[in-house]
């Protein structure tokens, strides 16, 4: 016979409570900033954030991987996991590393993030202290930019052109700095489909940029998060390939082939950075759930699954393209990049998007202006424009939205 089930009784409790609320306001570490929680806003023609094609999430693949791989191995998730990450998944990027990219590393020299975004900011805090100068292309990723000024880096873009930082503008800046006794830790590059541009590096400029490096002592921390998502022209060789993995960091990351909602990347780097790197990671490691399904499934279907995403995106590029031609004409310029996520519009100098950005928001058109990605604010008549979720018919309608809100604004057709 089963007990009868314990039974509790409650007693009123005087609460001590006082006329005020507790104030925390003392007991905050210093320069902690105050970060608002508000959610992420959708326009109706979202241009503004790099979410990917829906259409191509593998939801259904990604189920039956996970339950194959939980028949397989779901005993190990009764144990605390590999703090750098499941090693049959560390072996899976070592070996598509060396196959797609050049770079022969063992898996031992691999460290699984939650996105690259972890690994960016695990060697911003092992490699920085405050005031010490990180470089970066005139341009930069915003969410990048945001971590190197939280943990106390002087951000220094560098001139770039339509291909990248110019070397000899790399070479100037280093000469300059070098001289006013500044501490430079490395230059952070996305050299494929670039956020927020969308160019990419060719070899050539490759071997220039690693050149100047190389001769200033100077690492590079190769953020190649896109490289996968290109539909047009031929890959270019890494600087971590044409380095011999000497002086070159990299990160790349699942979550823009996969789901960025599963928030999953890694870093590569030598014993000596990984153990300092280390102490900037959570010790519990990476979802358990999202490393045995994205192992399961991109064993089986990666090249098919990516092949497929490409040309969605490819579709939705060329949509982009052929709206801001029929409604931009001769009013702006704007990027054609051969992959990723983004393309760039430039208007004259002297227009002011940032001063309209609320504003277009409010009328359902959401963009993020150059200011934004520039470490020195600059960019004001810039835009990144991002192709990867709306349909090919949203994006048509959105962009000619855009064009009549910024003839409204008076800043087109002056």
């Amino acid at each position: 016979m089963p007990k009868n089930p314990v039974t509790h009784t409650s007693q009123e409790v005087p609460t001590l409570s006082t006329s005020q609320p507790f104030n925390y306001d003392s007991f905050f570490a210093e320069n902690v900033p105050v970060t608002a929680r508000t959610p992420n806003r959708r326009a109706k023609y979202d241009f503004a954030v790099a979410y990917p094609a829906p259409e191509t999430l593998p939801l259904d693949d990604l189920v039956d991987s996970l339950r194959d791989a939980l028949a397989r191995e779901g005993d190990e998730l009764a144990y605390y996991p590999d703090p750098a990450g499941m090693p049959a998944l560390r072996e899976f990027v070592a070996d598509k590393l060396g196959r797609d990219r050049d770079i022969h590393i063992t898996p031992s020299e691999v460290l699984l993030t939650s996105g690259s975004g972890e690994a960016i900011g695990m060697l911003i805090q092992a490699m920085t202290n405050p005031g010490d100068v990180l470089l970066t292309e005139e341009f930069v990723y915003l969410g990048t930019l945001r971590q190197m000024r939280r943990y106390g880096a002087d951000v220094v873009g560098v001139k770039s052109d339509d291909r990248e930082i110019i070397a000899e503008e790399l070479e100037s800046t280093l000469t300059r700095l070098e001289g006013e006794g500044k501490t430079v830790k490395f230059l952070y590059t996305i050299p494929a489909f670039q956020n927020p541009v969308g160019f990419t590096v060719p070899l050539e400029r490759r071997q220039q940029i690693l050149e100047v490096t190389q001769k200033h002592g100077l690492p590079i921390f190769e953020d190649d998060c896109y490289v996968d998502l290109r539909f047009e022209g031929e890959d270019v060789t890494s600087f971590h390939a044409l380095a011999g993995g000497d002086g070159v960091l990299y990160t790349g990351s699942f979550s823009k082939i996969v789901a960025p909602g599963m928030r999953l990347g890694y870093l590569v780097a030598p014993e000596q950075v990984m153990q300092r790197a280390m102490s900037f990671k959570s010790p519990s490691g990476v979802n358990q759930f999202a490393a045995l399904a994205i192992e399961e499934y991109l064993r089986k279907d990666m090249y098919s699954h990516i092949g497929d995403q490409n040309e969605t995106l490819r579709i939705k590029r060329d949509a982009m393209l052929a709206a801001l031609g029929e409604n931009f004409g001769d009013s702006a310029k704007w990027s054609v990049p051969e992959g990723g996520l983004y393309i760039w519009l430039e208007m004259p100098e002297g227009i002011d998007l940032a001063a309209i950005q609320e504003q277009a928001a409010s009328e359902g058109v959401g963009y993020y202006n150059g200011t934004q990605f520039s470490p020195d604010g600059h960019g004001a008549n810039k835009a990144r424009l991002c192709f990867g979720h709306p349909s090919p018919e949203t994006i048509k309608d959105g962009i000619a939205e855009l064009a009549r809100i910024f003839t409204e604004q008076g800043v087109m057709g002056r």
